[in-house]
């Protein structure tokens, strides 16, 4: 299987490991990412003004591309797929803001939302199968008691997102389990980090995490996987209190790690 892939700017710079081990683990799974030759930043926030086009442009050309192949577009980065999967459900459902992003890119063959937009995790789920992938597992992660953290962008809007019950969501612990290891459900796993705020209102930022990471601490929880950059960098900020253990990391290193791609590289006592 081959998917049109969307990186995002962050995987090329603070995040190559969510990148890295995601393609590598595609190859044991036995699909092929192929990143689109001219993707262009889609700007990180979806713009919330009904009447903004141009931010929505470069979402746009990377869904076209990926229509023009014929192929699903995947994405890895949390903040990249709500903008692009909500970009694609304008261009589906708003006739003003498909006419003008039309008019405006002069397609020789009009988008009107056709590309099937989906997240990395959603590949594993609905098109390799977690009992697939659980048969490929080399190195089970036995023992591991791991917190799922989804923060908002996935999940929100879930109407548009149609990612998993916004609420209590399930697949990243039935991706855990598919690996072997020990998913722990905890109250603040859907909750927002805060990264909006991390420059600006850093105070509030880290008070958001903190009350995440007291959270998954109380219900015994030992690492954290996530799919967002800036939810990774705001955990593992916090996660530097010395009344805290817990490693984080990307869930595309913990799927290295139990197909034999990547070692065990955690630090302190697990």
């Amino acid at each position: 299987m081959k998917y049109a892939y969307y990186p995002g700017c962050t995987l090329k710079t603070k995040a190559k490991e969510l990148e890295k081990y995601a393609q590598d683990s595609a190859k044991v799974l036995g699909f092929e990412l192929e990143e689109q030759k001219e993707w262009q930043c889609c700007g990180g926030v979806y713009p919330l003004a009904t009447d903004e086009i141009a931010t929505k442009l470069s979402s746009v050309r990377s869904l076209v591309a990926s229509r023009n192949k014929g192929e699903k577009l995947v994405t890895l980065c949390s903040a990249c797929h709500n903008v692009i999967k909500r970009v694609n459900n304008d261009m589906k459902t708003n006739e003003n803001i498909r006419t003008k992003v039309n008019n405006y890119l002069q397609l020789s063959k009009e988008y009107q939302g056709e590309t099937h937009v989906i997240h990395y995790l959603e590949v594993l789920r609905d098109e390799i199968g977690f009992n697939e992938l659980a048969k490929k597992v080399k190195n089970p992660l036995q023992d591991r008691k791991i917190g799922a953290y989804y923060g908002c962008l996935l999940l929100r809007p879930s109407k548009i997102m149609n990612f998993d019950d916004p609420e209590n969501p399930i697949i990243m612990e039935d991706f855990i389990k598919a690996l072997g290891g020990s998913p722990i459900k905890y109250p603040y796993r859907t909750e927002c980090c805060g990264g909006y705020h991390c420059l600006e209102k850093k105070d509030v930022a880290n008070k958001m995490t903190r009350n995440i990471l007291d959270s998954a601490l109380k219900h015994g929880v030992k690492e954290i996987v996530t799919a967002c950059p800036l939810c990774k960098y705001n955990l593992e900020m916090n996660a530097q209190r010395g009344d805290v253990n817990i490693n984080v990391y990307y869930f595309t290193e913990l799927l290295a790690e139990a197909l034999g791609i990547k070692q065990d590289d955690r630090k302190g006592e697990i």
